[in-house]
């Protein structure tokens, strides 16, 4: 990859020049300005983005880069988000990356050009290395919900094991011992793989077996509810309750079994993760997993707020414990 050097020694000018040429900034002559344009353009130069975000004055400002928006739990992440920065004094700009990993890099990247204090960021999937990158900067940040083990940044996370297992000493509890889990995409989201292995763990206690055939991975959105089960419907696991590791395909599962004329909880009891205010809207209400989003957020613009004013970013990482919400569409396993 072509250095700002390189592009210097090609046009015959110092780096200083290739600078300003880049940024805009003061006199270059016309001349000057068109050599140095066309040799970037041959060299297919990219300048480094995060160096530059650090020559830029900074003002009262926070990133908050999250992987998905409305009716997704980081919906309400980023309400949380906006009142915990405005109750100290900062303003939020927010980047919704849609799950790219390129579209993510991308407002990384141009977060870095503004005059940003700071970032919270959870990240697409484990594919996304762009948080070593920030991290090698002095931008101060903080990784929330979907974060590494020994990253050298600050974290909050919820503790995704310990929810899987309260997800299946509830059904287990409730006497079912047929039982489905709608997964996320277990390769790309350590949470997901972290949340069924608390899952089978709670289940395993009880003398219950998750078989492999009644695990179906989803991408936690609401369609992928739908077509799972629609895809279990046809299958041969037979089940009398069902996790799914997140409300949004949780919702898609009701929808689904009632379209198939399977009453919840009569036929089977239905319980999802996150505890959106979503789930008191539908009938049954949805049995839940509760995320705290604004306990994490709270902890993370603490960490980060701490940051910015001290000019230290020693690694801390704050796990936030997940609790059960009992509602309508669970219930005891009648014989």
């Amino acid at each position: 990859m072509p250095s700002i050097k390189d592009v210097a020694r090609s046009a015959g000018c110092s780096t200083s020049t290739v600078s300003r040429v880049i940024n805009n900034r003061d006199a270059v002559s016309p001349q000057t300005k068109k050599k140095v344009l066309d040799v970037i353009k041959k060299l297919d130069y990219k300048p480094n983005l995060v160096a530059q975000g650090l020559r830029v004055k900074r003002g009262n400002l926070i990133g908050l880069v999250v992987p998905a928006g409305p009716m997704q739990g980081f919906h309400f992440l980023i309400q949380y988000a906006m009142d915990a920065a405005r109750k100290r004094g900062y303003n939020i700009i927010i980047a919704n990356t849609h799950e790219d990993p390129d579209l993510e890099a991308s407002y990384i990247s141009d977060l870095l050009r503004r005059n940003i204090n700071g970032i919270i960021f959870s990240r697409v999937s484990d594919e996304s290395r762009i948080v070593s990158k920030i991290a090698e900067t002095d931008i101060p940040i903080v990784v929330i919900d979907r974060a590494f083990e020994n990253e050298k940044v600050s974290n909050v996370v919820l503790d995704n094991r310990k929810a899987g297992y309260l997800a299946g000493m509830h059904l287990g509890g409730l006497g079912h011992r047929d039982i489905v889990c709608i997964t996320g995409p277990l390769k790309k989201i350590g949470l997901c793989r972290e949340r069924l292995r608390g899952f089978k763990e709670a289940l395993n206690e009880q003398g219950i077996e998750l078989r492999d055939n009644c695990i179906f991975e989803g991408n936690l959105f609401f369609e992928s509810g739908i077509r799972v089960t629609q895809k279990l419907l046809k299958s041969d696991c037979t089940f009398t309750a069902l996790w799914a590791q997140n409300d949004m395909m949780g919702f898609g599962v009701l929808k689904e079994l009632h379209r198939a004329g399977m009453c919840v909880p009569e036929y089977v009891s239905v319980m999802g993760m996150d505890d959106l205010e979503f789930g008191n809207m539908v009938i049954p209400s949805l049995t839940s997993i509760r995320n705290p989003f604004d306990q994490m957020v709270d902890r993370a613009m603490d960490i980060l707020i701490h940051q910015i004013n001290t000019g230290k970013h020693t690694p801390k990482t704050v796990v936030i414990e997940p609790t059960l919400s009992i509602k309508e569409s669970t219930r005891r396993l009648i014989t």
